[in-house]
């Protein structure tokens, strides 16, 4: 087996597979339990692009001995109806499945489990198209199998090398109540199959510090594998052979993961480093980090204050306001200020930028879904695993509460269609504002934060209480406490999806055709900002030439 080999037998599928992949862009972050304000252990996703929205809850079940359970592909895209589920074979179930949270990228179970992910894709010649596992079906897997990070991590290992890993190379970002894991993993290349005797999948995992926060945007980011450290690092048998056989390391060379399976990370130029930078420089800003000089930022890191779960729903949110990338500002954010970039084909780019693209913010229009969970070793774990959620785009939402032990949802959360308008759809719901509002962005972002707050406002304020509640009520009964928590639960996302339909419909009367009207009747004509006018040359005549 060499490069040449594998680069020739993989190039066709590659074409698709990437094609697809490069649409993949989230950016998720990871916060140690002495890292954090309240001692719970932290984690974040926002997964960029069209993936299945739709919260399901699993339940749990016994299994007789010899039962089976189907392995699939495409169980992110749940709500695209042109990619429909593919099953390519069948496991053994375990004695007992965990109740997990299923969804595009499935994120919690019922003790306090709960993954992040984002894609790197890697090297071409990691692709195994004959591998079964993707990567969410490893996390459904991981959620039904699992009680602790370690525990998901050897069970993602095991089944990616027994039954081959068919996905591109992706970081899942991995808490239980104690502790926080990166999990890398890529595949074992296109000639392997289950006959070969060999690993399935190349894989490693590197242990958060408890003190520390770390962050990853669409490239792999561990680095040097300490072999002997077992309470920091876990990998696959086969992370050395592969890389050996391929002639990417030798013996006696420093062995650094992201160099070695991820050496040039897809899209243009900083699409991951600035989205990197932006949350280092949040959280941490004492580093004084360059935005765009580090080849690697550092993985481990130390807040200079402790965090809590609204500075991470804050991160989420930036569009790299007041910093020189600020995507409010120039043309391009047109007259309202306008952060959203659209996707720009490279057939209408300009000749001389046909490399370059759009600056990257974390916060995007295409994001079907993000979320800011908690795991807390204090507190039962149907009350201590709390995830919140938003549908659609994290600066347009309104993160909503789902604890661990909630046994129904909403029906607007858990159905829906996204190929077209569904008005029983949460989704729906926030994806409308967000787009009413690039009409008059800088105008509109206002009301939208002013509803954001309010309802977030609530929340917190309760938690405490609803904590508590819960907790006495779980002394009594377990079932009691997951009842109480179920209906706070719905009643909470019943609550926001209700009002931002009505705040849609709210800005829609308030502003339009260039007026922001007031129930009273007064209208006021604000016009055009008087710098943007001037750059596109109002005044001038056709007939003169614009300066």
């Amino acid at each position: 087996m060499n490069s040449r080999m594998l680069r020739i037998a993989t190039i066709a599928a590659l074409a698709i597979f990437l094609a697809s992949t490069l649409a993949s862009a989230c950016t998720t972050i990871m916060v140690g339990k002495k890292a954090s304000v309240d001692g719970s252990v932290m984690v974040t996703h926002t997964c960029d692009g069209w993936y299945d929205n739709r919260v399901r809850i699993i339940p749990g079940e016994t299994h007789k001995a010899g039962e089976m359970t189907p392995v699939y592909k495409e169980i992110c895209h749940g709500t695209r109806p042109d990619k429909p589920l593919v099953e390519v074979g069948e496991i053994p179930q375990p004695e007992e499945t965990y109740t997990y949270f299923h969804v595009g990228y499935p994120f919690m179970n019922e003790h306090q489990l709960i993954i992040g992910e984002d894609t790197w894709s890697g090297r071409d010649e990691n692709f195994c198209d004959a591998g079964w596992m993707m990567i969410e079906q490893l996390e459904v897997f991981a959620l039904q199998r699992a009680k602790t990070a370690r525990e998901a991590i050897q069970v993602m290992g095991e089944l990616a090398e027994k039954y081959g890993y068919g996905d591109g190379g992706e970081t899942l970002t991995v808490i239980d109540k104690n502790e926080a894991w990166m999990f890398d993993i890529c595949g074992p290349g296109p000639l392997w199959t289950p006959e070969s005797g060999k690993p399935g999948a190349i894989w490693v995992a590197q242990r958060v510090p408890d003190d520390c926060f770390t962050v990853t945007a669409n490239r792999s980011r561990i680095g040097e594998i300490h072999w002997d450290d077992k309470e920091n690092f876990i990998y696959s048998s086969s992370v050395k052979d592969f890389a050996k056989e391929m002639g990417w390391w030798k013996e006696g060379e420093k062995f650094v993961f992201h160099k070695i399976y991820n050496p040039v990370p897809y899209g243009t130029p900083y699409y991951q480093q600035r989205r990197e930078w932006r949350v280092i420089s949040l959280l941490a800003p004492s580093l004084k980090i360059e935005e765009d000089a580090a080849e690697m930022y550092p993985l481990m890191i130390k807040p200079d204050k402790k965090i809590s779960v609204r500075d991470l729903m804050a991160v989420k949110r930036d569009y790299l306001e007041e910093t020189r990338f600020d995507l409010t500002q120039g043309m391009a954010a047109g007259p309202f200020g306008n952060p959203n970039r659209y996707p720009t084909p490279s057939s209408v780019r300009p000749e001389d930028k046909q490399n370059v693209d759009w600056t990257r913010a974390i916060s995007m229009f295409r994001c079907s879904y993000s979320f800011v969970a908690q795991a807390r070793d204090w507190l039962p774990d149907a009350i201590g695993g709390i995830l919140w959620f938003g549908e659609d785009a994290p600066h347009s939402t309104v993160y909503m509460p789902i604890y661990a032990g909630v046994t129904s949802l909403p029906k607007s959360i858990t159905e829906g269609k996204r190929a077209e308008f569904d008005r029983n759809s949460a989704w729906w719901a926030f994806n409308f504002v967000s787009n009413w509002a690039d009409l008059k962005f800088s105008y509109m972002i206002k009301d939208i934060k002013e509803a954001q707050k309010a309802y977030e406002d609530e929340f917190f304020t309760y938690q405490p209480v609803v904590d508590k509640e819960a907790a006495a009520l779980y002394k009594e009964s377990p079932e009691k406490a997951k009842a109480y928590l179920t209906k706070y639960t719905n009643d909470s996302i019943n609550k926001v999806v209700n009002g931002w339909w009505k705040l849609g419909w709210k800005l829609v009367g308030k502003y339009s055709d260039g007026y922001i009207t007031y129930p009273d009747g007064k209208q006021d004509s604000v016009g055009y900002p008087t710098e943007w006018l001037k750059a596109v040359g109002f005044g001038i005549e056709e007939s003169e030439p614009k300066k």
